[in-house]
């Protein structure tokens, strides 16, 4: 994908394009105001099942839902039209499980039809502008987009407003267990405490050493490196001439997080190699773009 076509479909920018979802439909003849576009029944409405979004929280729901007992929806929930006479949540799902809770009957909604890419592109923006998706969540919705629609890693980070390390280092995250990964989703964990677990050993059992002792970011990130560590230590199996040695694989690590790919490092004392591995021509095209600025 070259960049003219990459400019092209990024458009004026989602964050432009939510600011006019926040808008009803004008009318003719008169002037936008900050209502919703129509109440609709709520049994019409359904979640939209490719949001990025798995978790919420019971009690900020149940608190949201008295607030809105007493005040109403505040903000309307943006929809699209799913089938005739249904709705499919693009934004504002929470909101939308709350009214619920509350008993509401109708709710206040801005319908914008678009397609299944842009309606992906706005709920993850969304989330990930309002810090609504845990680490996790915000990983396999970049993941999403990455595989069904193409995007590099760059145009990501043009579209949500973060750097292209930050996307790598999220993106990093699904390497993991799916029992770190299940502690990160509940919150046990933070996306700092992941990131120092990729290259361990045994991410999982280090998780759970973190998670029963509270560790901090900086005590994680030193256990990870003691473990790694330990990786580059010979065993006795007699010396091996090709062992790496512990800063060797720190090095590799700090080289994957920055790039967020697997690097490779082969040093000997006449000189070695860098290896890094790339999965498609999008990784590619950003490693070659990366080494030219240098």
């Amino acid at each position: 994908m070259n960049d003219d076509v990459s400019k092209r479909r990024l458009g004026r920018g989602l964050a432009a394009l939510i600011g006019e979802m926040d808008q009803p439909l004008p009318v003719e003849g008169e002037k936008p105001n900050v209502s919703a576009d129509r109440l609709i029944p709520i049994e019409f409405v359904s979640r939209n099942p490719r949001n990025p979004r798995r978790f919420f929280d019971d009690s900020e729901l149940h608190d949201l839902a008295s607030s809105i007992r007493q005040h109403g929806i505040v903000q309307p929930i943006v929809v699209r039209t799913s089938t005739e006479g249904r709705f499919e949540i693009i934004a504002g799902e929470r909101r939308w499980r709350a009214a619920q809770l509350a008993g509401l009957v109708e709710i206040p909604v801005l319908v914008r039809d678009v397609d299944d890419k842009t309606a992906l592109e706005i709920a993850i923006v969304e989330n990930v502008q309002r810090s609504d998706l845990n680490a996790l969540e915000e990983a396999l919705g970049y993941e999403q987009l990455i595989a069904e629609y193409g995007y590099t890693q760059n145009d990501l980070g043009e579209i949500i407003g973060k750097s292209r390390s930050h996307v790598a280092n999220s993106l990093r995250l699904l390497k993991l267990p799916d029992p770190v990964r299940d502690l990160l989703a509940a919150g046990s964990l933070s996306a700092g405490h992941a990131r120092a677990l990729v290259s361990t050993s045994d991410p999982a059992l280090l998780a759970k050493t973190i998670v029963a002792k509270g560790m901090s970011v900086r005590d994680a990130e030193r256990l990870a490196q003691n473990d790694i560590k330990a990786q580059s230590e010979p065993k006795n199996t007699g010396p091996r001439l090709d062992q790496k040695d512990s800063d060797t694989i720190a090095l590799e690590r700090t080289l994957s997080d920055t790039l967020g790919l697997d690097v490779t490092i082969n040093h000997k004392a006449s000189g070695g190699q860098i290896k890094i591995a790339y999965k498609s021509l999008e990784q590619l095209e950003e490693i070659c773009r990366l080494l030219e600025r240098r």
